[in-house]
């Protein structure tokens, strides 16, 4: 087969559904199959070029609103690598439409990967009512589209879609999986001690860690409004976050917010910037207490790979978020500060939940999608399309 993913983002941008793709991507060249990305081409990157056997054609867009660029744009990068295509296959939000149109134009199948359903939530997550509204309504626009096939990251994000009129007879789930080999809790990195000598955190101090983007749906302003709580409840507690800068205005909202609280950056709260994949587990090792905020989660990337480090997670119960969680954990309410805080401060007392661990495969997602390809080529009604 030869496969086309039209996506905004890709390796090496950073995030769940980028590591998702490429997973995907590879596990579908390692099977013998030919994948082409298109995606925006970041700085540094080059226009075209081949990883791990991965033919990535890079569409040049501005700097900012990049993702938006690429939604007017990537049909013309697209065009030759969707005709020559078997299947098309996008995700939410700016590759959709594109995808969609090359689709139909050239007669193929078209699969969307959905990542999550955030619907009605668009207007409870802090957002002004207008941006909520504009984001509600790409929403709608995108799954009003009649792909051929949906795929879904959670059962979660699944039943969302069945909510919102889908056929479930066009539906299909497939757990994204978990890297075992480096999110091992056996395996031994750079030591708790090094880490925290690094940062100059004193080895008694309880550290809760969150990893990840500011975005508007991962509820980090929740959690550093928590912090003066959390202070009070336990002994040297100290937030730290691997933070990226991009979304930049998530980004600036947090350090206004530690100003307002009155928060000192490098005592209260220590941020850095991501640091490499294969050093992550690293920096989930030198912590006591994983915190996971978000609004709404379609898979809950963050949350799983703590879980299998075997280290104490904090969770909203939002999402797909009760439905992956595993081994050592405190579900809160989501928007609520103070939930936060009572959370970490059980994490501490050892009041936590526990149940038995969960196993999610990359081949098994690599395989589910393989075999929605190949149903979907074999169809009738595919066949009568192409003819």
């Amino acid at each position: 087969m030869n496969v086309c993913f039209i996506i905004e983002y890709y390796y090496p941008h950073v995030g769940g559904f980028e590591v998702l793709f490429q997973h995907l991507a590879e596990g579908l060249v390692r099977a013998g199959h030919r994948c082409t990305v298109v995606t925006c081409r970041l700085p540094g990157t080059l226009p075209r070029e081949i990883i791990n056997g991965v033919h990535l054609h890079r569409v040049r867009v501005p700097v900012i609103g990049d993702r938006y660029w690429f939604t007017l744009v990537s049909g013309f990068a697209a065009w030759k690598h969707a005709r020559s295509a078997d299947i098309i296959g996008t995700t939410t939000y700016n590759g959709t439409l594109t995808a969609w149109i090359l689709a139909r134009f050239f007669r193929k199948p078209a699969v969307m990967v959905n990542l999550e359903v955030v619907g009605k939530n668009w207007s409870r997550i802090g957002l002004n009512p207008l941006l909520a509204l504009f984001y509600r309504l790409m929403e709608d626009a995108a799954l009003f589209l009649p792909f051929d096939r949906h795929i879904c990251i959670s059962r979660y994000t699944l039943n969302s879609l069945i909510s919102r009129g889908a056929s479930p007879d066009k539906l299909s789930l497939a757990y994204p999986g978990v890297d075992y080999a480096l999110f091992d809790p056996q395996k031994v990195g750079h030591t708790r001690e090094a880490i925290r000598k690094n940062l100059s955190i004193r080895q008694d101090d309880f550290i809760y860690l969150y990893f990840g983007r500011p975005g508007f749906v991962k509820g980090v302003e929740y959690l550093v409004k928590a912090v003066p709580q959390i202070l009070e409840k336990v002994p040297h507690a100290r937030l730290l976050m691997i933070l990226s800068r991009k979304p930049s205005n998530g980004y600036r909202r947090i350090e206004e917010l530690m100003a307002e609280l009155n928060l000192k950056r490098g005592k209260d709260v220590i941020i850095i910037d991501p640091v490499r994949r294969d050093e992550l587990p690293d920096y989930l090792r030198a912590s006591d207490c994983i915190v996971v905020p978000s609004l709404s989660e379609g898979f809950g990337f963050t949350c799983v790979e703590a879980c299998t480090m075997g280290i104490p997670v904090v969770a909203t119960e939002v999402g797909s978020i009760p439905e992956v969680i595993f081994g050592k954990y405190v579900l809160v309410n989501p928007r609520d500060p103070s939930a936060l805080a009572d959370g970490v401060e059980k994490v501490y007392s050892n009041q936590y939940s526990t149940s038995d661990g969960k196993i999610f495969l990359w081949d098994d997602m690599v395989k589910k999608h393989i075999g929605i390809y190949e149903a979907l080529l074999a169809s009738p009604r595919i066949e009568s399309r192409d003819s």
